[in-house]
């Protein structure tokens, strides 16, 4: 197993990431402050107004606007009982009363947050019900011989210790040991909220979803990882106390980076943010890769460049194909990208070769913490993927459509636009008698306009009867004009 080392780079506005193998960068995680939500957090809430029409509630929760309970939010006892008759909410709940709620909806526009009692606190593998004494198995986990498994396992591991539990994903190979690490950890974390709960006023937060810093302890650390690094005295001190309480085997990991420069910059983060973002990725042997996001789905390129060392092309094509599988399992984690993914390897004859590339890609990507899945090369030398989406891509997170192009990619040619400024003063002289007509555009169009397409310009203006003025606007993009009638 490679070994990992974590970066990790805080600002009062901003936390980042770095997941670093071998030297190379594999994962980057954003987390901004402004942008966190409320989603997870359980707080002490008061009912200020229940409303039987509407079968729900507004409760006070500290917030700008009093959240919403419905009456499906309520918790009413054990899971299965989907036919039971609903309780209705007046019965239930009363104005003035105080209730442990977790938010799982946030505030949009004018509405509030919505809110459950059925509170839920997720860990490393499991997520824990504390109201509730089920084993419950995630869907995607194989067959139903192993799911018996882990529910088995789970029962024992559980003890009469209370509440309930749902075994994620990543679950599906644990150990009992982290099992049992995980039991413990949500367990500690469910008696603090309801000690905060007997101890602080109405409208009090009791329990905050992770910092990425502290998920970073929480899902990102393991028997692989050598270093935790983190700029900050103040945050490291702070992760060692959440550590010392939850996770006390990763303590020793963590270390306060004291150097001068950023540790972004010294380790060569920042470089490599910027080239996640760039639409081509070079490869080592000359040739590169070229990823287009789109809404549908995720392309990737693969294209030989000027690598041309190997014996014959077949071989050039082969090697080629071979390291584009590992850079692509690469960038799937580097950029987060999620969905369908379908990968244009360079077209290969040989059987052998195929499945070789096949199984590299394979490889590379059991690395992956993000379930994913690899169909085989289709009829028309594709392969389709699909990784599932777990949080927004660094593109997403990092940008925005380009105002000029609105994310197309590209924009008119100034000759194009200038044709569109003749046909657009033509279709004006039709409808309305000015003494003249003022084209305000972009400086390369004015340029155009009195340069290349001047006889152009000047026959227009003979044939409306009317004189056609220019004025360059520096703020203008390359795409707008204005025709102003004078």
């Amino acid at each position: 197993m490679p070994t990992q080392d974590i970066l990790i780079n805080w600002s009062p506005q901003e936390t980042r990431v770095a997941v670093v193998e071998n030297g190379a960068v594999q994962e980057l995680h954003i987390e901004r402050t402004l942008e966190r939500g409320q989603v997870g957090n359980v707080y002490l809430g008061k009912v200020v107004r229940v409303l039987p029409g509407m079968q729900s509630a507004f409760i006070d929760i500290g917030l700008e606007r009093a959240a919403f309970l419905h009456v499906a939010d309520l918790h009413n006892g054990p899971p299965g009982r989907s036919d039971a008759p609903q309780v209705p909410i007046e019965r239930q709940v009363f104005e003035g009363q105080t209730l442990t709620v977790q938010v799982i909806k946030d505030a949009i526009g004018t509405k509030g947050a919505r809110l459950s009692t059925q509170v839920s606190i997720a860990g490393r593998m499991l997520v824990f019900l504390p109201h509730d004494n089920h084993i419950g198995i995630s869907q995607k986990i194989g067959s139903q011989e192993l799911r018996e498994q882990l529910r088995a396992r789970m029962t024992v591991l559980a003890g009469d210790g209370g509440g309930g539990f749902i075994l994620r994903t990543n679950a599906e190979e644990a150990s009992d040991a982290e099992l049992g690490e995980d039991i413990a950890y949500l367990r500690r974390t469910w008696a603090l909220i309801r000690e905060r709960a007997q101890a602080r006023p109405a409208g009090s937060l009791l329990h905050q979803d992770l910092s990425l810093a502290e998920r970073v302890l929480r899902d990102l650390t393991n028997e692989s990882t050598h270093q935790i690094r983190i700029d900050s005295r103040l945050q490291c001190d702070a992760l060692k106390a959440f550590g010392e309480t939850f996770m006390p085997g990763v303590v020793a990991k963590l270390e306060h980076y004291r150097g001068e420069r950023p540790i972004f910059d010294l380790f060569g983060i920042e470089e490599e943010i910027v080239r996640a973002l760039a639409r081509r990725v070079e490869l080592k042997s000359g040739g590169y890769l070229i990823i287009d996001q789109t809404e549908a789905l995720t392309t990737i390129d693969v294209n030989t460049g000027g690598f041309v060392g190997a014996r014959n092309f077949e071989d050039t094509i082969f090697k080629t194909n071979l390291e584009a599988a590992g850079a692509i399992a690469r960038q799937l984690r580097l950029r987060n990208l999620g969905g369908i993914i379908i990968a244009d390897f360079i077209d290969m004859l040989r059987e052998d070769h195929q499945q070789a590339v096949l199984a590299e890609l394979r490889k590379q990507l059991a690395r992956d913490r993000t379930r994913t899945t690899v169909s085989g090369f289709t009829q028309l030398g594709l392969v389709e993927m699909t990784r599932k989406r777990t949080r927004e891509s660094l593109a997403h997170m990092l940008c925005e459509p380009c105002p000029t192009c609105q994310g197309r990619g590209q924009v008119k040619t100034a000759r194009s636009v200038c044709y569109d400024v003749l046909r657009e003063i033509l279709r004006e002289a039709r409808q309305f008698n000015p003494k003249e007509f003022r084209v305000v555009a972009s400086a390369a169009v004015v340029e155009m306009l009195l340069d290349e397409e001047s006889v152009h310009l000047a026959g227009l203006s003979e044939f409306i009867g009317k004189p056609i003025s220019l004025s360059a606007e520096p703020t203008m993009n390359p795409e707008q004009y204005d025709i102003v009638l004078m």
